[in-house]
């Protein structure tokens, strides 16, 4: 049975750092496609980071957040720089499709989700 578990969200300042991890059973994660997605209430489900053929990020946390596994571990990273409170959010853990950083409807599994709030 695949299972996603997410942590390491909580509430940080304007600036600061978080890394979220993704521990996976039943599902390799070194060899499969995966991704982190994050969502506001009311809003539609927005794809974050990715590993595909490539690795991907949204223009939104280009060049802050890094996506990253750790194969020994079986677990899915994403570390999180420079953090504003537009980066607010419930984050999952998704796994799925080669097409993945496409969009939620590649997504065959999703985690519980963790909660991250920026503050000013």
């Amino acid at each position: 049975q695949v299972q996603l578990v997410e942590s390491g969200g909580g509430s940080v300042q304007v600036g600061g750092s978080l890394r979220l991890s993704c521990a996976a059973s039943g599902y390799s994660v070194r060899g499969n496609y995966m991704g982190w997605f994050r969502q506001v209430s009311g809003k539609e489900r927005e794809g974050v980071a990715c590993i595909a053929a490539t690795t991907s990020y949204s223009d939104s946390v280009k060049g802050r957040f890094t996506i990253s596994k750790d194969n020994a571990e079986n677990t899915l990273y994403l570390q999180m720089n420079s953090l504003k409170p537009e980066d607010s959010a419930m984050y999952y853990c998704a796994a799925g499709g080669y097409r993945i950083c496409s969009g939620a409807s590649w997504v065959a599994y999703w985690g519980q989700g963790t909660q991250v709030t920026v503050s000013s």
